[in-house]
């Protein structure tokens, strides 16, 4: 796949640099039975959390799938990397808020056919405070999905690196939970309480969500360390961890620069690679089951006399 940067001279990793066309992929990937809707968590800041967001949704927006992602964090980097403006406009705040309808918020990702997002904005720092006194604070976003969900395959939710009430209002929206975990000294610490705030809004909020999805993030198998994390998330968490690590690459910390995914800036990297196996692994395991028919005419049996053999 060719580079699809579009350089301006005398810019640098500004708005000006846009995708202004994206291959499909020659294998699609497989097309769930209904909407998964995934929140990404990890209250630990630095782990690749919005990264990992954008470009397990750009790769399976490349494999033919409708996807939509939701900037929940203030911050607004996953705005930032889609190239998605933000600044001064409605967004998932207004949403929250009961001041705009979710379908008049969402923008199209340039270059991607199939690839929307719902952008930060600067007011969403203050959700948090004016969340507290609304009825049903917790469902705002639940509430809200339900009008588009049909209308994409996977939804995905970018979270604040917090466990405040964006967060809760991720996952009581949400069908299932992905953590990003970085491959370094203290990586599992905290995950506990990510865990036990996931087993609250299971029981009380959200009976349907499920931690399905672990995925190691800036893994050097050079070092002992990162070998010795993955083999103790490998121990903990056998079904969920999908067991392709994204590597710690410079392609992938420069692409959000030019507002871009890695798999628009670099699609040939390391990190890309990994991220669009990751994605496939997501489509395969979302798959619908087969069903299993029963036919009579291929079935053959042999009927004994009494005192026969068969």
């Amino acid at each position: 796949m060719a580079d699809s940067r579009e350089t301006n001279p005398g810019s640098s990793g500004n708005s000006d640099n846009k995708v202004v066309g994206v291959r499909r992929l020659k294998e699609a990937m497989a097309k769930p039975a209904s909407t998964r809707i995934f929140t990404v968590a990890n209250q630990k800041g630095g782990v690749g959390k919005t990264t990992t967001t954008v470009n397990i949704a750009a790769a399976l927006s490349m494999g033919g799938l409708k996807v939509l992602v939701i900037d929940l964090d203030p911050q607004g980097n996953a705005s930032t990397a889609l190239g998605v403006p933000h600044r001064d406009i409605a967004g998932i705040y207004d949403v929250l808020m009961g001041d705009s309808p979710i379908t008049s918020v969402i923008q199209k990702v340039s270059g991607f056919p199939s690839l929307d997002c719902i952008p930060s904005n600067s007011s969403l720092a203050n959700a948090e405070v004016n969340l507290v006194s609304m009825v049903a604070r917790e469902l705002r976003l639940k509430e809200a999905l339900v009008e588009i969900s049909p209308n994409y395959d996977y939804i995905f939710i970018d979270c604040p690196p917090s466990l405040g009430l964006l967060t809760i209002n991720a996952l009581a929206a949400a069908r299932e939970l992905l953590i990003p975990i970085q491959t370094e000294y203290y990586a599992l610490e905290g995950l506990s309480q990510l865990l036990e705030t996931y087993g609250v809004v299971k029981k009380r909020l959200n009976a349907k969500l499920d931690l399905s999805t672990i995925i190691l993030t800036m893994f050097d198998g050079r070092t002992r360390l990162s070998n010795d994390v993955a083999a103790n998330v490998r121990a903990h968490f056998p079904k969920e961890l999908i067991d392709i690590p994204i590597p710690r690459a410079v392609r992938v910390s420069e692409a959000p620069s030019y507002n871009q995914t890695v798999m628009t800036y670099d699609p040939l990297s390391p990190g890309a690679t990994a991220y669009l196996q990751v994605a496939r692994e997501i489509a395969e395991r979302g798959k619908p089951k087969e069903e299993v028919t029963f036919d009579s005419n291929v079935v053959n049996i042999n009927y004994k006399r009494d005192g026969e053999i068969a």
